[in-house]
């Protein structure tokens, strides 16, 4: 199993942080099926301020590619991501067209 840590930025905007804290209590079906049909085994998302977080843990021979690919082919998914933009913003320092930026691991107490 991997464990990726990904960063993202909300729209500093009270309403629409709430209003997208309320698509994920209630996450369209076919999103949940190709987050797990992609090799995830499990997903976390947290909030401070404007900030997000996902902890994503998946499968040995996750990718990030392929899951691209298969997101690309997939209408709900590309649905999905059109609503979601809506909300979220890019991190300042990402590359265009990039949303959720991997982080790198800076400590662990269980080396």
């Amino acid at each position: 199993m991997k464990r990726y840590c990904l960063a993202l930025d909300l729209k500093d905007d009270a309403e629409l942080i709430a209003e997208y804290e309320k698509y994920h209590e209630h996450v369209w079906p076919e999103i949940l099926e190709s987050i797990q049909s992609a090799g995830i085994i499990s997903m976390e998302i947290y909030r401070v301020s404007n900030r997000l977080f996902m902890i994503m843990e998946t499968e040995d021979d996750f990718s990030f590619e392929k899951k691209g690919t298969m997101d690309v082919s997939n209408d709900k998914v590309q649905e999905w991501e059109t609503l979601m933009w809506q909300y979220q913003q890019a991190l300042p320092f990402a590359k265009a067209g990039e949303k959720w930026v991997q982080m790198n691991k800076i400590f662990s107490l269980n080396k």
